[in-house]
């Protein structure tokens, strides 16, 4: 299984940049958002703020995994959209100092780029890179 990050699935409101090689976000994408939100509400004590999304289904909510702090702790999307057909995996975001440069090491030992997001200056947003033993994980800048 091999996630593929679409452009409009990314760290919801880009999370605040955190110390280089850290995580900096969770995203997890099931076909039942909503039985996933309620499991870890209950088990890990998040809290949940709805977060409105419009596809050409029309509009529903994917969550945004509050910890006690008031502070996002992950994401839980809905696999429809531009989510459709993902795996339901929980994908981790790690934080470096330079996307680019992160990606090419990453290929040069093995890796492969799965996907970048970039804003509409060309900017890196995040990327799915894949390590050399198939370990899938997203990289945000830091």
């Amino acid at each position: 299984l091999v996630p593929v990050i679409p452009r409009e699935a990314v760290p919801p409101a880009s999370p605040a940049p955190g110390p280089v090689g850290r995580i900096a976000w969770l995203d997890l994408t099931v076909p039942d958002a909503a039985a996933a939100r309620d499991f870890y509400r209950e088990v890990i004590g998040w809290s949940v703020q709805d977060v409105p999304v419009e596809d050409g289904d029309g509009r529903y909510a994917d969550y945004a995994m509050l910890g006690g702090d008031g502070q996002g702790a992950a994401t839980i999307r809905h696999a429809r959209g531009p989510n459709a057909g993902l795996p339901p995996v929980w994908m981790l975001y790690l934080t470096v100092g330079d996307i680019a440069e992160s990606l090419r090491r990453a290929e040069a030992e093995g890796g492969r780029v799965i996907k970048e997001v970039r804003d509409r200056d060309g900017a890196y947003v995040c990327a799915a890179i894949q390590d050399p033993v198939g370990v899938c994980f997203g990289l945000v800048p830091g």
